[in-house]
């Protein structure tokens, strides 16, 4: 090699290494001055909604820890996968985060839904931010006292069970409850949870599988008795509903549906790090949680691995459960 050959080796090695210095440093200088700019979360849904609800008062508290603007971008339509998508191309630099639910990552792959998006592959998980309640619910005019009567109704002679249920996880938790008590019971699937409610109340069906929120008001009202609710955690508006396993003294595994925060695959891990920390501290802010309660929204933390381990292990969880059901859903 000549002279020249060597000389211009050496300038380019030189220039590749200060290439890879620069672009280290300005990837870390971006993660320790994040956020200079404002923050869009997307939400996968109409604005109004629990998932809508959540993000907006955690996005305030999160705007006055960081002294940026923090936008909430409704981005509804196909089972969550316009906003999924969306988020899923965006630069991988924290400026654009998903609002992402159970539907999202663990029941659209689980049910075979068509996805214009790699739930594994194109986020990077931050954590949890709401696990929600549901109830199992009868009417109080003629609907059983307990849930051991509920079953014992649906052993009887010539007995036939219909529940009412509208998202995907209340639709396989129905069929998770009666596969364990026993009995035959046959979805009525709903839209959402206002006809959930109204087919309660005209008698279509005979237990419903849904949301603490839309209950209430029934429930007060003295039309509507909650039976259990399908997980352990403490519910203040309604204290006394014991767990559905405790309620069918059945080891039937808890289920929540679920909100939480993910970004773009390739989010530097200090800048996924900070985000999960101040979310920590914006849930953790009396207000904030004082809010969230009002809302009917249970807060909730985990760290990114957790959280990832978490949607990885339902979404195992749920398909199995799904094939098993029979459940077609539309």
């Amino acid at each position: 090699m000549t002279v020249w050959g060597v000389l211009r080796s050496f300038l380019a090695i030189g220039l590749v290494t200060a290439l890879g210095v620069g672009a280290a440093h300005a990837q870390s200088g971006n993660a320790a001055n994040f956020p200079n700019r404002p923050v869009k979360i997307v939400v996968p849904f109409p604005a109004g909604g629990p998932t809508d609800v959540n993000m907006r008062i955690i996005g305030q508290k999160l705007s006055e820890l960081w002294n940026q603007g923090v936008v909430i971008e409704n981005r509804p339509g196909a089972n969550t996968g316009i906003g999924a998508q969306f988020v899923a191309k965006s630069a991988p630099d924290g400026y654009t985060l998903l609002a992402a639910m159970d539907t999202t990552l663990v029941m659209n792959p689980a049910t075979g839904a068509s996805m214009n998006y790699d739930p594994f592959k194109d986020f990077t998980a931050i954590t949890l931010t709401a696990k929600n309640t549901s109830l199992l619910t009868v009417r109080a005019s003629d609907g059983p006292k307990t849930v051991k009567e509920l079953i014992a109704r649906g052993k009887a002679s010539g007995a036939k069970l219909n529940y009412g249920a509208g998202i995907t996880i209340t639709r396989l938790a129905g069929a998770v409850f009666a596969k364990a008590a026993g009995i035959d019971a046959v979805l009525i699937p709903y839209k959402g949870s206002a006809e959930v409610v109204q087919g309660l109340l005209t008698g279509s069906v005979d237990f419903i599988v849904d949301g603490v929120a839309p209950s209430l008001p029934p429930i007060a009202g003295g039309q509507f008795r909650p039976l259990a609710k399908l997980n352990s955690r403490p519910l203040p508006v309604l204290p006394d509903v014991p767990s559905l396993s405790e309620a069918s003294g059945l080891p039937i595994d808890e289920m929540s549906s679920w909100i939480g925060l993910v970004a773009p695959a390739g989010t530097p891990q200090t800048i996924v790090h900070r985000i999960q920390q101040d979310v920590v501290k914006a849930i953790a802010d009396p207000t904030v949680a004082e809010r969230l309660e009002k809302a009917g929204i249970l807060s909730a933390s985990t760290t990114p691995e957790e959280f990832e381990q978490y949607f990885r292990s339902e979404a195992k969880r749920w398909t199995t459960v799904y094939k098993e059901s029979g459940i077609k859903l539309d």
